[in-house]
């Protein structure tokens, strides 16, 4: 038996969660922006996060088939759940207040929750973008516990620098800046200095 070990070349691979915040066209333009971008992503969607998508973008989970491989939130047996299932990390975007309460306080009662806690204990980039406000004290501690434990927390606050005129360019601000987070190459925006 051979002691050589081949190595393995892969694609990226994203893990997009998508909860029952406001904003789940932040969601959807990530998913679409890493699809375009050749990235392998995986999305697992709550069922308000479902229901908010079809409601506030007027797009059914069945839709995102094309751009991604879609988990059940049901599914704990989902390639997801594994720390052995390698991912470069997991954004949560939008992010409700009750999913992230749930992952800080080590609740892995669903996939969403579970591949969260798996992204974190193996020390993979985890972007929570909470879509909330104000935030009470329960919310800006429970972001607490999250960022120590290595999240990025990441509000869904886009800037108007780029001088945006529609709403599209707002979702893309958001999804350059994850991406970025995640050491995604791209080119959704202008950066600060910089000429395109």
């Amino acid at each position: 038996m051979s002691s050589f070990i081949e190595s393995v070349e892969r694609t990226k691979r994203i893990i997009v969660g998508i909860t029952g915040a406001s904003g789940s066209l932040y969601g959807y333009t990530m998913v679409r922006a890493l699809h375009q971008l050749g990235v392998e992503t995986h999305v697992i969607a709550t069922e308000m996060g479902e229901k908010v998508m079809q409601f506030e973008c007027d797009i059914k989970m069945e839709e995102l088939k094309s751009y991604a491989t879609i988990h059940s939130n049901q599914n704990l047996f989902a390639s997801v759940a594994s720390g052995s299932f390698l991912t470069d990390g997991m954004v949560i975007v939008p992010c409700s207040m009750n999913t992230l309460g749930a992952i800080a306080n080590g609740v892995g009662d669903t996939l969403l929750s579970r591949a969260a806690s798996v992204v974190l204990k193996e020390k993979r980039n985890l972007i929570i973008v909470p879509r909330e406000a104000p935030f009470n004290l329960i919310h800006l501690r429970n972001m607490t516990s999250l960022a120590e434990t290595g999240a990025c927390i990441m509000p869904a606050s886009p800037g108007f620098y780029h001088k945006p005129t529609e709403i599209w360019e707002l979702a893309n601000f958001m999804a350059a800046r994850i991406l970025d987070m995640l050491g995604i190459d791209h080119r959704l925006l202008e950066r600060w200095g910089e000429k395109t």
